[in-house]
């Protein structure tokens, strides 16, 4: 592996990759053993080509990939330490060495390429859930296609027991669907005719039929999986500076190398050539970085996988690093904290106003927006909205929807929205508790109707655990009133709270704690908090299923919905960063300890194949011992 990368796979290919380093090692132990009972016919030519031979079987890929990288300018690389200083063990006569550290080289790049694929396995689970195949009706006919060739309008048909190719919507009876590939829960989910179901879904029971209306590349799982493809190519800090690190410390390790063995001549009475070559090439095999280079990235790729297994899906390892110096979470309210599932409790007409006519107008407009409210609205109203004619929908951020409905002006939002409009409404209005939609039609106030909502089941263990966890500033922003917005402080635990917001005053209150010097992230489930997401120093998306300019802008998508997985975040984080640290100070140390050893001549290399290959094998082990860690 060249420094800089992540990849380190030039280990022996094939079906058995076992098998070449096997015959090299069973040569090596017979050569070793003829050299120990001198026998006769085993010396010179016969002794070379004997263990030159075990040393090609392992080490031509390693000088091949040394003389590749020179035209791209990577010369100081480990391929080049560790062919100087095979060769040099075989000029000095010294061949068991030289064959045991190509040997022991690749028999560590087996097992770290056992470990990476280990690594992998819970993030390739997630990469295998899309669909290879779809069943679609077109003109009466059932085809068999693949995800790629359906057009937006098909309809899909997936029998129980088989995966949601492409997203949709249900066109026939409920259906039970298990979601649990894409948010790690169990529990299915029972969808009704009309609601969107999610490409990797499984269906549970009956057979569903699915309009679809994305195509392969725009469902919302192609854009998770690109995300996590994505994430391992985003270094971390500490991956960084590794990185230009080790191409600064091997030209350096190559220059002291050839001082051994020239500066020792000038003061040393009984010089010996041989000697100081042999002490260079000790130094050279114990500087290579491999455990370095190896580990590092295995750690934070080892921690990527760990979270993706928890629902938590990072976006890079650098983002890793954030989320455990993060001091300041910001979190919104509804559909992060609570459940975002509102229902209406009360219709409350003007003076002259019918309960219906109120719901049927209002209810049509609000079939133009998403938010939870506004749906709410719409299932409360059920038939009577549909087929009103609706025109001219403007929807004001922060406020609500404006329209003309069956020929009416109708405003349908919050009070700040009848405010905008000059229309006045009863006082009381100000003093009502509950999430309220405040209606105007033709310019005049024409009642309100209240919903509502409820916190998440884990939200009160959230807090809890993120204070325990050293977060020194909670706070909770919302855009609905300021009364709603402190009673679920004051129920969850949260100390400063601030309602009745637009989405820039979000974002001021983010800048705010920025410019103080805190380490903030801003957890979100909706379209609207993208820019907030986008300008904290870590985006969190709460629920990134449901939007996908959540997912784009967001650095963290917590795919269950649960805001208890925003310390798991953070115990994940600190524990690959401690993980990471561990093998940097055990690399450091056993090097330093044997290059002096080395350059005394106390050291053989035998000792250096430890320094080198022991240690990466060590951190290999280590690294990994962040999948079977429990969060």
């Amino acid at each position: 592996m060249s420094f800089g990368q992540d990849d380190h796979n030039h280990g022996p290919l094939g079906e058995n990759p076992y098998l070449i380093p096997g015959v090299s090692l069973v040569l090596l132990l017979v050569g070793i053993g003829l050299d120990y009972y001198d026998a006769g016919f085993f010396a010179g030519y016969v002794r070379l080509a004997w263990y030159g031979v075990a040393f090609l079987l392992v080490g031509w890929k390693v000088m091949k990939a040394a003389i590749l990288s020179i035209p791209s300018g990577n010369v100081f690389n480990e391929f080049l330490l560790m062919s100087i200083a095979t060769l040099g063990a075989f000029a000095i006569g010294e061949y068991p060495e030289g064959v045991a550290v190509m040997l022991f080289y690749t028999i560590g790049e087996l097992f770290q390429d056992a470990a990476v694929n280990r690594a992998k396995r819970s993030i390739q689970a997630l990469l295998n859930i899309q669909a290879t195949e779809v069943r679609v009706v077109r003109a009466g006919q059932s085809l068999v296609l693949d995800p790629k060739e359906v057009v937006l309008g098909d309809i899909m048909e997936v029998r129980p027991g088989e995966q949601v190719a492409l997203d949709g919507t249900l066109q026939n009876s409920a259906a039970s669907f298990n979601t649990s590939a894409l948010t790690g829960e169990s529990v299915p989910q029972t969808k009704q005719p009309g609601e969107t179901v999610l490409a990797g879904m499984i269906n549970q029971e009956t057979l569903a039929q699915i309009l679809v209306t994305a195509g392969f590349a725009d469902t919302k799982l192609s854009k998770i999986l690109a995300m996590v493809q994505d994430a391992v190519g985003r270094k971390a800090k500490t991956q960084q500076f590794i990185t230009r690190f080790a191409r600064v410390y091997t030209p350096i390790v190559v220059a002291l190398a050839a001082l051994l063995v020239l500066v020792p001549y000038f003061v040393v009475q009984d010089y010996v050539f041989r000697e100081w070559l042999y002490r260079a090439l000790v130094f050279l095999v114990i500087a290579c970085p491999c455990a370095l280079v190896i580990s590092i990235p295995l750690g934070y790729f080892g921690g990527i996988g760990a979270a993706s297994k928890a629902g938590i899906l990072f976006k890079g390892s650098n983002f890793l690093d954030l989320m455990r110096e993060i001091n300041t979470v910001v979190l919104d309210k509804t559909g992060t904290l609570t459940q975002g599932v509102f229902s209406v409790q009360q219709v409350r007409p003007a003076a002259g106003i019918e309960p219906a006519h109120l719901l049927r107008l209002v209810g049509a407009l609000e079939t133009k927006s998403t938010h939870p409210i506004a749906k709410a609205v719409v299932a409360h109203v059920g038939e009577a909205a549909v087929g009103v004619a609706v025109e001219n929908v403007e929807e004001i951020a922060g406020h609500g929807l404006r329209g003309r409905v069956e020929g009416h002006d109708v405003l349908a939002g919050n009070a700040r929205l009848l405010s905008k409009y000059s229309v006045a409404y009863p006082a009381e209005i100000d003093e009502v508790v509950d999430s309220i939609v405040v209606a105007a039609i033709d310019g005049q106030y024409a009642g309100y109707i209240t919903v509502a909502d409820s916190p998440k089941e884990d939200a009160a263990r959230a807090v809890q655990e993120l204070k325990a966890d050293g977060i020194s500033k909670l706070v909770m922003l919302s855009g609905d009133k300021d009364s709603i917005t402190q009673q679920v402080a004051r129920q969850l635990g949260i100390d400063e709270a601030h309602g009745s917001l637009l989405p820039e005053d979000k974002a001021r209150y983010v800048q705010q704690y920025l410019a103080e010097g805190r380490r903030v992230a801003f957890v979100g489930d909706g379209v609207n908090d993208a820019p907030v997401v986008a300008l904290a120093d870590v985006g969190i998306a709460m629920g990134g299923l449901g939007s996908d300019a959540t997912i784009e802008t967001a650095d963290v998508v917590i795919q269950t919905d649960h805001p208890s997985k925003i310390a798991t975040a953070r115990r994940i984080a600190r524990a690959t960063h401690s993980v990471v640290w561990q093998n940097i100070w055990l690399a450091f140390i056993v090097k330093g300890i044997v290059l002096a050893l080395g350059a005394g001549g106390l050291a053989t290399m035998w000792e250096a194949v430890f320094a080198d290959v022991g240690v990466a094998l060590l951190a290999i082990l280590n690294a990994v011992r962040i999948q079977r860690m429990k969060f």
